[in-house]
């Protein structure tokens, strides 16, 4: 007998329909998995056979052929256990019947018990099968609340083989597992840190306002202890909320990557700080089974890099094409994946090697030298890319014991969201731009002009502060961002000024100082 199921595999964020044909004939027993299956594939008979033993359902036998169309795609993972297994029941028994089967794409791993297993990637899996006209997914209990974010599609979380036997005849009835959106965005609005929190440091708070009000990238220059870390760890409280698609598209990447642990929606930005011994594949993706890196997963958030220059110089170059494309493409001999990778990088450094170049409590011992070896080890064109670079210096007594809590990240946020609303309806009709930080050239000479006033301010600040030109138009989308949070339509001299105190490693012997 011959029996067909429907199933999916993943390539990048996307999934691909697979179809799985079993067929079942008299003669020596033998079980074969044709369609280019990898190890774990191969490995899913010992699994099914084991499952279905335990289940007490009946053992198929004969000669057993099953295909994995198309048969040119590499299939990895343990995700068509559960699929495998029941159509070796419906080619061997009959039953579930071809019509009961049809209407769903399912996947599962099988433990040797029965019991089904999470797999990776289920809500790509499950966006796919709405777009094939698919009436509903079979999934493993633990992927339901990713899977049900896909509305229009039935979603039914089974335990064990068992129970998915059952749905399928008819002996077990159940309805179609549902979620409310609406309220997993609600109770994803709550954080456990907020800049109220924060003593002092309001030029670096005001600094990060301007960042998330452009999504511009950040560098922090400060000592150790000054709370640049503890900064950035608030970054996200103040960006505007994840809409629904970047929420669905952030969570396709944490399926595919298998970084849900559990959690049905990615419904607030995603912060990643990966530590400085992270390698390149770690950092942008890769492997033998490519997967998303961390400035993937970063994707709609915050990469944050502690210690930069401790950060290998190979891998801080990988991130010079995605800081401008927001895309990231990782090539093999037989494909090519591209993953998205837009996000927004803080990054924080000591000024010198011992740290105290810009602490007023304690004296450097580094001579010039040593420090521009140490600044050195950030290459210009990732400089470049950087538009706001701030210093951030220790926070007097006096500060540190006000009783007064600064002001909290809501009210800061407020501002936020009104800044990018104005960028958003500047942009509307500009395909792959939505806030300043992502203007190209041409579009800053048309929404980034000055006057007279600012025209002499800017040169002045080219030729006596030293500042390069490759900062000019990194200084001018600062400077529309600082306007739009005043609500202005034009960037008047005091914007452009503010702007310009942002770019301090561009100054000439900056570190002489």
């Amino acid at each position: 007998m011959l029996s067909r199921v429907w199933s999916s595999t993943t390539l990048g964020i996307e999934a691909i329909p697979v179809e799985i044909e079993t067929h079942i004939e008299s003669g020596m027993p033998r079980y074969t998995v044709v369609g280019l299956p990898d190890g774990a594939v191969r490995e899913s008979r010992d699994r099914i056979w084991a499952a279905l033993r335990n289940s007490g359902l009946p053992l198929p036998r004969g000669a057993i052929t099953v295909n994995l169309a198309p048969a040119d795609l590499r299939k990895e993972g343990a995700a068509f256990d559960l699929p495998m297994a029941l159509g070796l029941l419906a080619a061997s028994e009959g039953s579930p019947s071809p019509e009961a089967l049809a209407p769903f794409v399912i996947v599962g791993e099988l433990a040797l018990d029965g019991k089904v297993r999470p797999v990776r990637g289920v809500l790509p899996i499950a966006i796919q099968a709405r777009r094939d006209g698919r009436k509903g997914v079979i999934v493993p209990l633990d992927n339901a609340e990713e899977a049900a974010l896909v509305e229009g599609l039935e979603v039914y979380p089974v335990a064990s083989l068992q129970e998915a036997v059952g749905l399928l005849t008819g002996a077990v009835s159940r309805e179609p597992f549902r979620r409310d959106l609406k309220a997993l965005f609600a109770e994803a609005q709550t954080y456990d840190v907020d800049f109220a929190d924060v003593r002092g440091q309001e030029n670096v708070k005001r600094a990060l306002e301007v960042a998330a009000a452009g999504g511009h990238n950040v560098l922090m220059v400060g000592p150790p202890g000054a709370g640049k870390t503890m900064l950035a760890r608030r970054l996200p409280t103040i960006l505007p909320p994840l809409t629904p698609e970047e929420a669905l598209e952030t969570t396709k990447i944490h399926s595919v990557g298998g970084k849900l642990n559990g959690v049905g929606l990615i419904a607030r930005r995603p912060f990643r700080a990966p530590h400085h011994t992270i390698s390149d594949a770690g950092l942008c993706g890769g492997g033998a089974h490519p997967m998303p890196g961390e400035i993937s997963l970063a994707h709609n958030g915050v990469l944050f890099l502690d210690e930069l220059p401790e950060f290998k110089r190979q891998v801080l170059e990988v991130l010079r094409q995605p800081l401008e494309s927001g895309r990231i493409t990782i090539s093999r001999a037989r494909f090519s994946i591209e993953y998205p990778a837009r996000f927004m990088l803080v990054a924080s450094m000591n000024p010198c090697p011992c740290g105290h170049l810009n602490d007023p409590r304690r004296t450097c011992v580094c001579t010039p030298p040593q420090v521009q070896r140490y600044l050195s080890k950030i290459s210009g064109p990732l400089l470049d890319r950087i538009d706001l670079h701030i210093e951030v210096t220790p926070v007097p007594f006096e500060e540190l014991s006000r009783r007064q809590e600064g002001e909290p990240s809501a009210a800061i946020r407020a501002r936020v969201v009104a800044a990018r609303e104005r960028q958003a309806e500047r942009f509307r009709d500009v395909p792959g731009v939505y806030c300043n930080a992502q203007m190209p050239a041409r579009l800053v000479r048309r929404y980034c002009t000055l006057d007279a006033e600012g025209q002499q301010l800017m040169k002045l600040a080219i030729h006596r502060l030293g500042l390069s030109a490759r900062a000019y138009d990194r200084i001018l989308k600062v400077a529309r961002t600082i306007a739009d949070l005043a609500g202005s339509e034009e960037i008047r001299p005091e914007h452009l000024s503010e702007a310009i105190q942002y770019r301090s490693l561009d100054r000439e012997s900056w570190f002489l100082r």
